[in-house]
């Protein structure tokens, strides 16, 4: 956990994807993370948390639905999103904090 902590005090956004391999929108949405994370590369980070392996931090974000994104930016939450959403929309969220 405090690895992740660490990560999200970063000055550059980190957009967090909260997912569960049992989950169908989860899988849906990769590929679309895959492009959002290499057309950030050098000016945001994007990571992926397994929500049945890191529990603690689904908890404490209260992450209640997969997927679930946040932006963080300097530990804050600057943006949240429960549901499936489009690349662009991830885009425009990490390029305006």
């Amino acid at each position: 956990m405090g690895a992740f902590n660490d990560l999200i005090q970063s000055d550059q956004p980190v957009l967090v994807d909260f997912y569960a391999d049992w989950c169908q929108p989860c899988h849906a949405m990769t590929p679309v993370i895959k492009e959002v994370a290499k057309a950030v590369e050098g000016k945001a980070r994007v990571v992926k948390v397994n929500i049945d392996k890191n529990q603690a931090a689904a908890m404490q974000f209260n992450v209640s639905a997969v997927p679930t994104f946040i932006i963080f930016r300097k530990g804050r939450i600057v943006w949240r999103h429960a549901g499936m959403t489009d690349k662009n929309s991830l885009l425009r969220q990490l390029q305006s904090v």
